[in-house]
């Protein structure tokens, strides 16, 4: 099987199968040192683009290079990833075309990212990378935000009609 990078609709460049790939076979392994989620944060605090991928309970990151780090996000992907004793691979979830652009759904899950806007034109795209229990703990986060300053306003407003009375 070969694999080929180049232009992508999606984002930027994207990783491409020049063969047929069968249901179920493993594509490419996502390569690359590992370090903590600490360092990486640390280390990629102000960079835009980013090949980190999460492994095991998430402490651990892979700094992607190879191939794989090409591949990109899709609500409707046509790959998944696996973790098989310590390596993370790319799984076909179909058959693939030759030709086609490989995609995953990465899923995304520390809410760190800025803009994890999504441009996979998937029918059912979520406009977002993030996965969907990480879109409902950050709509949880952003109405317990919107909570406290709620009441914030309403204690500053009451603070005003007290010191008016007392005027």
């Amino acid at each position: 099987m070969g694999l080929m990078i180049r232009s992508s609709s999606i984002h930027a460049a994207g990783c491409y199968t020049t063969s047929p790939l069968a249901k179920g076979v493993k594509v490419v392994e996502y390569t690359g040192p590992r370090i903590s989620k600490k360092d990486a944060d640390a280390k990629f605090q102000n960079s835009t683009i980013t090949y980190l991928f999460g492994i095991g309970n998430g402490s651990t990151v892979i700094n992607g290079y190879g191939t794989a780090m090409f591949i990109n996000h899709s609500c409707d992907p046509n790959c998944e990833t696996e973790e098989l004793n310590g390596q993370v691979w790319v799984m076909s979830l179909r058959k693939i075309a030759a030709g086609e652009e490989l995609t995953y759904d990465y899923n995304l899950y520390d809410g760190v990212e800025d803009d994890a806007r999504c441009y996979c034109g998937a029918k059912k795209c979520r406009k977002t990378m993030f996965s969907p229990e990480e879109i409902a703990r950050q709509k949880k986060v952003a109405k317990r935000k919107a909570l406290r300053a709620a009441e914030a306003r309403i204690r500053k407003a009451a603070q005003k009609k007290v010191k008016a009375k007392r005027g």
